[in-house]
């Protein structure tokens, strides 16, 4: 199941991000797909506080520690492989853990990784439109999708 929400500036994408967030369960796996500044890292930070990460931790874009780990009411494992050149990289770094443990695992630059992904992952692709409104397409499996297109219409964006 598929749909489409439009972005219009970067606080919407943070709002989508924290609906996505506040619909996911533990052991969901988010693969994010898009260029370069799109929004992935704005979309993950509102995922977190759907998740219930406390705002004294800061989320940022893990591409130098591969890996950020941040409590909330659902643990948030936050995955950057934009270093990676392939796959076998990501299962150096024993990512199977993270695809079955209790948290939410969210992969940044996830098109290097797609063999890896679970098949029931919740797929987000990101496209720019301008510099700031954003095409945001959403991939999964139907009951999550369900409820997504439920909380985020309720949030005020619209689910297309």
């Amino acid at each position: 199941m598929r749909g489409t929400v439009f972005t219009e500036s970067p606080e919407d994408t943070f709002a989508l991000g924290e609906q996505v967030g506040r619909c996911l369960r533990e052991g969901d796996v988010v693969a994010l797909r898009g260029e370069l500044g799109v929004g992935k890292t704005c979309f993950t930070k509102g995922l977190a506080r759907g998740l219930g990460v406390p705002d004294k931790y800061v989320v940022t874009s893990p591409s130098f520690t591969l890996i950020n780990e941040y409590p909330g009411r659902i643990s948030l494992y936050h995955v950057d492989v934009y270093r990676f050149s392939g796959p076998e990289e990501l299962a150096r770094i024993g990512y199977e853990e993270y695809f079955s443990g209790e948290g939410v695992t969210v992969i940044e630059w996830a098109d290097k990784v797609m063999d890896l992904i679970p098949a029931g992952a919740l797929v987000v692709d990101f496209f720019y439109l301008d510099d700031k409104r954003r095409e945001i397409q959403i991939a999964g499996p139907e009951d999550l999708m369900k409820r997504l297109r439920e909380a985020i219409t309720h949030g005020g964006l619209v689910w297309h």
